[in-house]
């Protein structure tokens, strides 16, 4: 039996939260939605998430933040980032650090399933 991909979503806005996750178990993945970062990583979804789409901007710890800690503590799970507020630098700089994909909102299903399928090709390859 495969494995059930797990997708964690990280965002401050609980209608994004709600609509991605909807949207993420349409496709018949597992969704987790966490309201912070600070909320994900402590968490048990942390040891087993195969993506995690998170907002770039948020109160307390951001996105770029959450994806500097995982690195930083040898978590290679994919990054989908999705934001309000497009930044060039920022993009260049989380897409060089390894993210798997940067949306501005509101963004289309289609562009979500592209970086999605992108980002569980490259969970498998890492595992």
């Amino acid at each position: 039996m495969a494995k059930t991909h797990v997708i964690s979503i990280i965002d401050d806005d609980p209608s994004v939260r709600e609509a991605t996750q909807s949207l993420i178990r349409s496709l018949g993945y597992s969704a987790q939605a966490f309201s912070s970062a600070e909320e994900y990583l402590q968490s048990d979804r942390l040891r087993d998430s195969s993506c995690v789409i998170t907002d770039l901007h948020m109160p307390g710890m951001s996105g770029v933040d959450l994806q500097d800690r995982l690195i930083a503590e040898g978590h290679k799970i994919p990054v989908i980032f999705v934001t309000a507020y497009f930044e060039e630098g920022v993009r260049a700089r989380v897409m060089d650090a390894g993210a798997c994909g940067f949306l501005r909102k509101p963004f289309s299903d289609k562009s979500l399933i592209e970086c999605l399928d992108k980002a569980l090709n490259a969970h498998s390859t890492r595992q």
